[in-house]
Formats: structure tokens, sequence, C-alpha cells
């Protein structure tokens, strides 16, 4: 079983390094709209926040997977060059149809240097 990393607040770290590891190797989600049952919803993730991450042969983000609980719903993959080589944020918008009376969202960020890195819980309430 592979280790997964998850998200610290980086407002607690004191190393200007490890702000950056943390941040950028890691998933945030953000909803568009509110969710109704039935319905599509845009799911946006976004690897890193502040600092940006590499995009280099042997140093990118590889994948990004979207879970509800413990079930995936959705995954994409990246190669090496998608962002140009270039510093940049990896990000990509899932369009998923909710079912239940909630959604418990987490992401994983696949970086081919440092691992599988978890988002923080984005808890959704659905509606009718």
């Amino acid at each position: 079983m592979p280790k997964i990393n998850k998200y610290e607040n980086i407002d607690n770290v004191e190393r200007e390094a490890k702000k950056d590891l943390i941040d950028r190797h890691s998933p945030f989600i953000t909803v568009d709209g509110t969710a109704k049952k039935g319905e599509m919803l845009a799911v946006n993730v976004k690897m890193g926040n502040e600092y940006t991450h590499p995009d280099d042969f042997d140093h990118y983000i590889e994948s990004i997977t979207l879970f509800n609980g413990n079930t995936k719903l959705a995954m994409t993959t990246f190669t090496p060059g998608t962002l140009g080589n270039e510093k940049s944020h990896t990000e990509v918008t899932f369009n998923i149809r909710p079912t239940g009376k909630k959604l418990n969202l987490t992401a994983h960020g696949y970086c081919t240097k440092h691992g599988i890195w978890e988002s923080t819980e984005v808890v959704v309430e659905v509606t009718e």
C-alpha cells in the first residue's frame, strides 16, 4: 500500500521549503453552484494553492482522482509537458451527477517524484 500524504495547514509550518512542498502537492477542491440530486455538478480540483508544481519529464502531476467517501467518481491522467514544461497548477473540472443526500468529496493527486497527496474532505449537501 503506498503512503498517502495529507494536507496540513501551511500557516502552521515555519520553513518555507516545507510550505512549498505541502502546498504544491496538495489537491484543493471547489464546487461550483449548489448540488441537486440527479443534476450535473461541476467539481474543480486544483493542485496547489499558493505554489505551482513543475511539469518536467521526470517530475510532474500524473493524475488527479476524485472520490465520494470510498467510491471513486472520476480520474484524469496527464503526460509530461501538458502544461508546456512550465511550473503551473494542474487543474481539472469533473462533472458528476449526485444521487445521495450528501457528498463527502476528497481528491488524490499523484506526483511522479513525491507520491500520492490527499485533499481535505469537502462535504456537499445535496438537495432534491
